[in-house]
């Protein structure tokens, strides 16, 4: 006779994609903060470099208001999304993830075609997607978490690395990026570590469909 069943914790809900009409670089988080899911923003926490980060590279200031930035940056042909749609999760850390169901970044990319290269905002969000819902054809690379847990990446390196998401939205300039990717590097060159706290299919979860829209910009 078997016991009853573990009680799941309430579901928490992601924020919609933020894209234009013709997106060439979909960035990936894993799931939105605690303080992002408050705001309704991407990277709402003060402390994550990601606007910083863009502000650097596509001369986007990060004091604007919010709508103002995902607007700017749409227009330089970037979409914001996240791996996940729904999990359980105490805090904000992304270790506390569990019983994630993914997004469904195929359908985005057969609605935005134009998508060239998915860029994953660190290693967790890198894992769950390479796991959960990986893309086959696109290339992807996995680049310095912005997360303030990131402490041992200096905010210069990680601009460095993040570079490549600038360049590649540069269709003459991103060719070769994307080629060597597609003769086998489609994951940056970087190993996906296993994670014994993850489903290890996208169907092992008591999580219900998240319904989500898309917010154009």
């Amino acid at each position: 006779m078997t016991g009853p069943f573990p009680q799941i914790p309430d579901i928490s809900c992601g924020l919609p994609p933020v894209t234009g009409p013709s997106p060439l670089i979909l960035i990936l988080g894993s799931f939105p903060s605690v303080l992002s899911l408050e705001r309704g923003e991407y990277y709402g926490n003060p402390k994550n470099r990601f606007w910083a980060v863009m502000e650097e590279l596509f001369a986007i200031p990060s004091a604007l208001p919010y709508p103002e930035r995902t607007l700017r940056l749409t227009e330089k042909k970037v979409a914001l999304w996240d791996v996940v749609r729904g999990c359980t999760r105490e805090g904000s850390a992304d270790s506390r993830i569990r019983y994630p169901v993914p997004n469904d970044i195929a359908g985005f990319v057969r609605a935005h075609p134009t998508i060239r290269l998915v860029a994953l905002n660190g290693s967790t969000a890198g894992s769950l997607y390479h796991r959960l819902a990986e893309v086959p054809g696109i290339p992807s690379v996995i680049l310095p978490s912005t997360s303030p847990a990131n402490a041992a990446v200096t905010f210069a390196e990680k601009v460095h690395r993040w570079e490549m998401v600038r360049t590649a939205g540069i269709r003459d300039e991103s060719k070769g990026f994307l080629e060597r990717n597609k003769k086998g590097d489609a994951r940056g060159g970087m190993t996906v570590p296993e994670d014994p706290g993850l489903p290890q299919n996208k169907n092992e979860s008591p999580c219900p469909t998240v319904p989500c829209g898309t917010l154009r910009r």
